[in-house]
C-alpha cells in the first residue's frame, strides 16, 4: 500500500467514527447541560465545595466562579510542584523552581500544556497524577462550560442568566469526561499503552553507559490529555513515544478523541438552540477548514522536491516511521486545528510550508474544530462577526439566532478577536528585541524566528506545542509564555460570557423574507472566509518572516 493511500484511508476511517459519534453524544451532552436533575455524586460534590448547582447566574457571577476556580487550580499545582521534594511517590525527583513551576501551574490550569520540562526527569507520580491530570479534567470542563454559557445565551431571552458555572463544571467533569476517559483509558492500556506506578529502572546499556526509565500511569493520563485537547505528555517525546503513543491504531485512535468533543459540542449547540441545521452548518465550516489543512499538509510533506526525500516517500524527518508521513500530517493538523498541543511528530523537521501550516491552525484561533468549549464559543463569536459583515453589505440590521448584533455585541466579538494576535506579535516582537531571549534559539534567519513566533502562538492561544530547537526553560520564556497562556485563556472568556449576558437579555426578532439564513452553505462559506481574511490580515507579515520566506527560500 502507497503512504499517499494509507494518509486516505486514515482520513476516512476518522471521518466515518467521527459521524458515527456526532448524533449520539451532541444529544447526551445537551441533555447533561439542560437537566434539572442532580446526580448523588454530584450533591455530594456540591455539598463539599459549598455551591448551590441550582442558582442562576448573570455572566460576571458566572466569569469571577470561572476566575475563582482557576485561581485555586494555579496556587495548588504550583504548591505541589514547589513541595514535590518532600512528597512521597515523586521518583527522588527535586522540587520545581519557582518560574518553571508558575509556567507549569498557568499552563494546566490554562488547557495548553506547554512543557519547558523533560516529564520522566522532572514529575514524580504525584505531581503527574494528583496535579496534572486532575488539571487536564477540570480545565477541559471549564472550557465546555463557558461554551455552554453562550449557547444558553442564544437560546435564552429577556434574563440574563446563563446557568450555573458549578453545576456545569461538576457536570462536564462526572457525566462527559470521566466515563469517555475510563473506556479510552482501557482502551489505549489494551493497546500497548503503559500504565503502573513503578519507579525508576535500568533498561540496558548505550555507548557503555545504563539507561534508566520510569513508568507511570501513561494510559489514563494520555486519554484525557486528548480528550480535553490539553496536550502534555507525560514523558518528554510526547505521542511520539512508544509508552504513550505505540502502534498507527492508537495514533489514529488518539486523534479521534481529540476531535470527538469538540465535533460533538456542534451537535449541542443545535439541539440547545432548537435549530440541528444551524449546528450542521457550523460543523460543515469547521470540517471543510480542518480538510483544506490536512490536504495542503499531506501536499506539501508528500510532495517535497529532493532525491532523498522522494526516495522515502516524501519528507520524513522528525516523524516516526510506525506512524508515516499520512498519520503525522493528521495528527499534526488536528493538534492545531484544536487546542491540543500534543505531537507525535516535530513541527520544526516539517518542510518550511508545513511548518507554517501548523502555525497558522492555531492563528486561526483553533476553531476548526478547536478546543473542548474553545473552539464552539470561537467559531460563534467569528459567526457574529460574519453576520454583522453580511448585514453591511446589504444595509439590514445583523441577526443570528434571532438576536440582533448591535455594537455592544459586536466590540466584545471584536475585542475578542484582538487579543491573541495582540498578545502573539508585541511578545514576539519583545523577544526578537532584546537580547537575552535570542540566545534560546538552536536556528537563525527564518527558521530561528519561527521557534519564537510559534512558541507564542502556541501558549497565547492555549495550545501547548512547540516548534522545537527553542530552549523555553529561562526565566525570560517561563515568566512571559506563562503570562501570556493565563491572558489567552481567561481574558477572552471575559468577552464570551459578556456577549453571552447581552444576548440573553434580548427579545428575540421573527424571521423575515430579507433574514440571513445563516444554516445555508453560503453563509458556511462567508463564516469559512471570514476566518481566514481576518486571521490572514492579522499574522501575513509575522509568517512572511517566518515560515513563508523559508519556504519559498
Amino acid at each position: 500500500m502507497s503512504p499517499v493511500l494509507a494518509g486516505v484511508l486514515q482520513l476516512l476511517a476518522l471521518t466515518a467514527a467521527l459521524g458515527l459519534a456526532h448524533v449520539p453524544l451532541g444529544n447526551h451532552m445537551a441533555r447533561v447541560y439542560s437537566s434539572p436533575r442532580h446526580l448523588r455524586v454530584e450533591k455530594w460534590i456540591y455539598k463539599g465545595i459549598g455551591a448551590d448547582p441550582d442558582t442562576e447566574m448573570r455572566w460576571p457571577a458566572y466569569l469571577r466562579g470561572v476566575l475563582a476556580f482557576s485561581l485555586a487550580g494555579v496556587l495548588f499545582l504550583y504548591l505541589l510542584q514547589r513541595l514535590q521534594g518532600v512528597l512521597p511517590g515523586s521518583l527522588g525527583f527535586a522540587s520545581i523552581d519557582p518560574d518553571q513551576a508558575f509556567n507549569t501551574a498557568a499552563s494546566f490550569v490554562a488547557n495548553t500544556n506547554w512543557q519547558s520540562y523533560y516529564g520522566e526527569q522532572a514529575m514524580g507520580h504525584v505531581v503527574q497524577t494528583a496535579g496534572l491530570a486532575v488539571q487536564n479534567f477540570v480545565s477541559a470542563a471549564v472550557g465546555i462550560a463557558v461554551a455552554v454559557a453562550l449557547v444558553r445565551g442564544f437560546a435564552r431571552s429577556r434574563t440574563g442568566e446563563l446557568g450555573n458555572f458549578w453545576a456545569d463544571l461538576v457536570r462536564g467533569v462526572v457525566r462527559v469526561l470521566v466515563p469517555i476517559a475510563a473506556v479510552g483509558a482501557v482502551i489505549l492500556v489494551a493497546c500497548g499503552v503503559i500504565q503502573n506506578f513503578s519507579g525508576i529502572h535500568e533498561v540496558g546499556q548505550f555507548l557503555g553507559a545504563p539507561q534508566q526509565w520510569n513508568g507511570g500511569a501513561v494510559a489514563s493520563q494520555e486519554v484525557i490529555k486528548e480528550l480535553g485537547t490539553n496536550g502534555g505528555g507525560y514523558f518528554n517525546a510526547n505521542s511520539a513515544h512508544p509508552f504513550e503513543n505505540p502502534t498507527p491504531f492508537t495514533n489514529l485512535f488518539e486523534i479521534f478523541l481529540i476531535l470527538l468533543i469538540p465535533v460533538a459540542l456542534t451537535r449541542t449547540f443545535g439541539v440547545m438552540t432548537g435549530s440541528v441545521r444551524q449546528g450542521y452548518a457550523i460543523l460543515g465550516t469547521m470540517a471543510a477548514i480542518w480538510a483544506g489543512f490536512v490536504a495542503l499538509m499531506m501536499w506539501t510533506e508528500f510532495a517535497h522536491h529532493g532525491p532523498a526525500l522522494q526516495a522515502a516517500g516524501g519528507a520524513m524527518e522528525g516523524k516516526e516511521l510506525r506512524f508515516g508521513i499520512g498519520g503525522s500530517s493528521l495528527f499534526a493538523v488536528t493538534t492545531t486545528l484544536t487546542s491540543t498541543g500534543a505531537v507525535d511528530s516535530f513541527h520544526s523537521s516539517y518542510t518550511g510550508l508545513g511548518g507554517g501550516i501548523t502555525m497558522l491552525g492555531m492563528m486561526l484561533g483553533e476553531i476548526a474544530p478547536g478546543g473542548v468549549g474553545s473552539g464552539l464559543y470561537g467559531m460563534l463569536v467569528m459567526a457574529v462577526v460574519a453576520v454583522f459583515i453580511a448585514g453591511l453589505m446589504v444595509g439590514r440590521t445583523p441577526e443570528y439566532l434571532g438576536k440582533k448584533i448591535g455594537t455592544r455585541e459586536i466590540k466584545f466579538a471584536a475585542c475578542y478577536i484582538l487579543i491573541t494576535p495582540a498578545l502573539v506579535l508585541v511578545f514576539t516582537a519583545a523577544a526578537m528585541a532584546l537580547p537575552t531571549p535570542g540566545d534560546s534559539m538552536t536556528n537563525s534567519g527564518a527558521h530561528g524566528f519561527s521557534e519564537i513566533l510559534y512558541a507564542y502562538t502556541s501558549a497565547s492561544n492555549n495550545n501547548g506545542s512547540a516548534f522545537a530547537g527553542l530552549n523555553a526553560d529561562t526565566q525570560w520564556f517561563n515568566s512571559t509564555l506563562g503570562l501570556a497562556m493565563l491572558l489567552g485563556r481567561f481574558v477572552p472568556m471575559v468577552f464570551v460570557l459578556a456577549l453571552a449576558g447581552s444576548l440573553a437579555r434580548q427579545q428575540p426578532v421573527p424571521a423575515t423574507a430579507g433574514t440571513l439564513r445563516t444554516e445555508k452553505p453560503l453563509f458556511a462559506g462567508l463564516l469559512a472566509g471570514a476566518v481566514l481574511i481576518i486571521t490572514g490580515l492579522t499574522y501575513f507579515p509575522a509568517l512572511a518572516l517566518g515560515p513563508l520566506a523559508e519556504g519559498l527560500a
